[in-house]
């Protein structure tokens, strides 16, 4: 109970004063791609949070049609910049602070994956959601679903303030140098279609954090 107090409290503390700090630079970003593209520059999709709640999780769009692109060439590589170095996910420190999500947590997934899960893997809804989490610091999109699940149910085993200071500090580190991102934005593995089809030999899954 203490830590989950603290742990929100930070929450609370550090998405309003990252999004006061953040907020001419996310401005801009806005109203570029707004004027630009002369679409919203918000994306919003529904995702599974604490106890298999559904919410509605906000991030700068970064996506366009390949006619857009064409006709704005830079866009391509603005958008890039901005997945690469995470500020299309900005807006989810307003997820934060409505209590959708938490800063530090497994990411959130999609609806649809709801009924995939083995009863192992839906520990991953027993916290918040976060913006960034133990896989994300331990390889993003280069790990594939299996070792995604291990390492989310690993954080939700073991959960300490210590632990979150760890994670945080690596996502700066992390931010700094950039790797484990797909330049467009996407995972570099299928979509989870169940532990049947996506499931790798155990030999293959990420070893046990230490």
């Amino acid at each position: 109970m203490k830590y989950t107090i603290i742990k929100r409290g930070g929450d609370l503390v550090a998405a309003g004063a990252l999004l006061l700090i953040l907020c001419p630079i996310v401005g801009v970003v806005l109203l570029l791609l707004k004027t630009t593209t002369q679409e919203s520059p918000i994306f919003t999709q529904a995702r599974v949070g604490y106890c298999e709640r559904v919410f509605t999780l906000y991030k700068i769009k970064t996506m366009y049609s390949t006619e857009l692109l064409a006709q704005v060439p830079w866009l391509s590589t603005f958008c890039r910049v901005l997945r690469q170095y995470s500020v299309d996910e900005t807006p989810q420190l307003w997820n934060v602070l409505k209590g959708d999500m938490s800063l530090i947590g497994p990411r959130p997934l999609l609806v649809e994956y709801l009924p995939l899960y083995n009863q192992n893997q839906r520990k991953r809804h027993q916290v918040r959601p976060g913006i960034t989490g133990w896989a994300q610091i331990y390889g993003r999109n280069a790990l594939d679903w299996s070792q995604r699940f291990e390492l989310d149910v690993w954080y939700v085993t073991h959960k300490s303030l210590q632990l979150d200071i760890k994670i945080f500090i690596r996502t700066v580190m992390h931010l700094l140098h950039p790797k484990g991102v797909r330049p467009e934005g996407l995972s570099d593995h299928e979509k989870f279609q169940g532990n049947s089809v996506n499931s790798r030999h155990s030999a293959d899954v990420a070893p046990s954090p230490k």
